[in-house]
């Protein structure tokens, strides 16, 4: 129950904060009973509520003393728990050994596996490479004989035979491979993780010292320059066209015609004037030839190569593609971003490329960390065993695997029993069957990660800090929620009797507004509404035109019915208030981009509130008041028992300011 009122909990106590330890400092700010608060706990507690030590040194002291006086409040409830067994109760003991199940897979996941795979991959995307690559397609031979032939020729380039000449004669890529092996400018993200871990080892003009492996085959790796990378330009061009208007081509005519405008361009004319007069991209013509923003490789190549060498409201001279002859103009660049600013654009690429790679290498981690084992024979007597069963289904045999272990780590073993067990009601294997071994493995895998995630969660209060950190911050909360109960929820006894009596002393503070009840059709054309105003003047009824026809949504269901409401609450309230008489309907009103008839049906003028109508009102409050008063009892309480002290006059001291109050 506690841990689904977290969030609830986590309003109650006001500051979230782990009770601190003593550090360097012997400054005392406070004192209650024999306890002491320190000036580095109060600094460390105070900056983590509101955002870092940079904040917290600009807000004024007496927003250091609002805070302290919570936090004296917080420290003596935390002792208070601690004084009541809280720290040995076993049920809570269990609400914290099952958050830290719960969020210590998440917690790897996310900071020892996402954040740096995301750190890494934002400081490679800082540059970009020019690569060559030579590649070798695993064939008919398989990945063996590729391997053998990448690391001949490797040998051979080594020797001093050119990398591009061996590219052109043996790379199995046939774009890359007429050009030298040249795949243009890259950055991180864009390519094989194993093929981007290898490149960005190397300097301009180096060479991978040995093939590497992808999905693709085999590569040898080749960096041709390094150079810090502009996210995205943005510019404009003018385009010439090698065809004239009746699709005839025309290169030489094309090349003359380009000249001429770059000249008119150097000798001051204006470019978006030229690009109305002769650009023949009717795309980005009426735009002042203006292409937006774009990344690198977006363009065909001669564009791109061209556009990126370039600077803010430089001019290029004619550049020739396949289209015709561009000139471009450089209006903007884009700086690199920040990593917060580029953290879901890059969690987006990390989980495409790299992150799959990494969270299998952790887990190979945990398993050489604890000495995973698995004992191939029992998964193959769990196969023999099965009777073609699948998984979800009960296993036929579990005497023939009843004393086998499975796999063992950190010094557990893991029974074929707990395994089956455990899969049998995973939905992520249902179905599959456990007569293939390869299935079997595959959750085998699945199951053992998780033991070894869990093991790992335990053991990160030790190693992590910040996770240690909000273990603690977790128990104390649990501890403050469950004083919470204690103290307040569960003395609280409010009757009917006391409700009743509040609201005989109050009701004047219990009333209705004026309101109305009404009814609208509603339509986005003037001819319908007109139409519909006029069978209303015939005599139709508003609440069947409203069913049939009203095009306000949801609204077809209600007849068009509003209950009583405040004539203030809205738009359609207000001006079904402007009608005169109850049962009275408008003219066709301009309304909400389209036309609306309104009818009024009730309209009721302010009152007070009957006690069964103020009811749920007066008791939240009554609550409210009683909780407050049961709380104020108890820290009046608890300041009897340690006897509180705040020494100000050092607690200017924080932060190294010393304003006054």
């Amino acid at each position: 129950m506690l841990l689904r009122h977290f969030s609830f909990l986590l309003k109650i106590i006001v500051l979230v904060t782990i009770l601190i330890i003593p550090l360097n400092s012997q400054t005392i700010v406070g004192e209650f009973g024999k306890h002491k608060i320190t000036i580095d706990e109060f600094e460390y507690a105070y900056a983590k509520n509101v955002g870092g030590w940079e904040v917290a040194q600009e807000d004024s002291f007496k927003q250091y003393k609002d805070f302290m006086e919570l936090y004296m409040k917080f420290r003596m409830k935390l002792r208070n728990a601690q004084v009541r067994g809280l720290d040995t109760d076993p049920a809570l003991e269990k609400e914290l050994s099952d958050y830290q199940e719960q969020v210590g897979k998440s917690y790897i996941i996310e900071k020892h596996i996402i954040q740096s795979g995301l750190e890494e991959l934002y400081e490679r995307r800082k540059e970009e490479l020019r690569v060559s690559h030579i590649m070798f397609k695993p064939g008919e031979a398989g990945q063996e004989a590729s391997s053998e032939k990448a690391n001949t020729l490797l040998d051979s380039i080594k020797n001093g035979v050119s990398f591009e000449e061996i590219a052109e004669k043996y790379s199995d890529d046939k774009f890359s491979g007429p050009k030298g092996g040249d795949i243009f400018f890259v950055t991180a993200g864009l390519l094989p993780v194993e093929f981007e871990d290898a490149m960005y080892t190397l300097h301009a003009g180096e060479i991978y010292s040995e093939p590497v492996k992808t999905n693709f085959g085999y590569h040898l790796i080749k960096v041709t320059q390094r150079q810090e990378r502009i996210p995205k330009i943005k510019a404009k061009h003018i385009l010439i066209s090698y065809y004239d208007k009746d699709g005839n081509a025309d290169s030489l005519a094309a090349k003359l015609t380009a000249d001429s405008v770059y000249a008119m361009l150097q000798e001051g004319t204006d470019f978006t004037e030229l690009v109305e007069k002769y650009s023949d991209d009717t795309g980005t013509a009426k735009k002042g030839g203006d292409l937006g923003y774009f990344e690198r490789r977006q363009m065909v190549q001669a564009f791109d190569e061209m556009v990126f060498s370039m600077k803010i409201g430089e001019i290029s001279e004619p550049v020739q593609t396949n289209y015709g002859y561009h000139i471009i103009m450089v209006t903007d660049m884009q700086a690199y971003p920040s990593f917060e600013d580029d953290r879901e654009n890059l969690l987006n690429i990390y989980k495409k490329q790299g992150y799959d790679i990494e969270y299998a290498n952790y887990v190979n981690g945990l398993k050489s960390k604890y000495n995973f084992s698995l004992n191939e024979q029992t998964v193959d007597l769990i196969v023999e065993n099965s009777d073609s069963v699948r998984f979800g289904v009960e296993y036929p045999n579990p005497v023939a695997i009843e004393d086998k272990v499975l796999f063992t780590y950190a010094g557990n073993s893991v029974s074929a029993v707990k395994f089956i067990e455990a899969t049998t009601h995973n939905t992520e294997f249902a179905g599959k069957p456990v007569f293939v071994k390869t299935e079997v493995m595959s959750a085998v895998d699945k199951f053992s990660e998780d033991e070894l995630m869990y093991v790992a969660s335990l053991d990160l209060v030790d190693e992590d800090p910040n996770f240690a950190a909000l273990m603690d911050e977790y128990r104390n909360g649990v501890y403050i929620f469950k004083l919470q109960e204690d103290e307040v929820w569960n003395k609280l006894n409010i009757d009917s009797t006391q409700i009743f009596n509040y609201w005989t002393e109050h009701k004047e503070n219990y009333s209705f507004p004026d309101r109305v009840s009404f009814g609208e059709i509603f339509s986005m054309k003037d001819s319908l509404i007109q139409k519909y105003y006029q069978l209303l003047q015939d005599g139709a009824d508003f609440d069947s035109l409203a069913a049939l026809y009203t095009e306000r949504q949801g609204k077809k269901k209600d007849n068009g019915f509003y209950e009583l409401q405040d004539v203030n609450f809205s738009d359609l309230s207000r001006e079904a208030n402007k009608i005169g008489k109850e049962g009275e309907f408008t003219e066709p009103i301009p309304f909400s981009g389209g036309y609306s008839i309104f009818k009024l049906y009730k309209r009721d003028l302010a009152s007070l509130k009957t006690f069964e109508e103020a009811r749920a009102e007066v008791a939240g409050l009554v609550q409210e008041q009683e909780s407050k008063r049961l709380a104020d009892d108890y820290i009046n309480k608890l300041e009897n028992i340690y006897h509180p002290v705040i020494f100000y006059d050092e607690l200017q001291k924080a932060f190294s300011k010393k304003e006054e109050n």
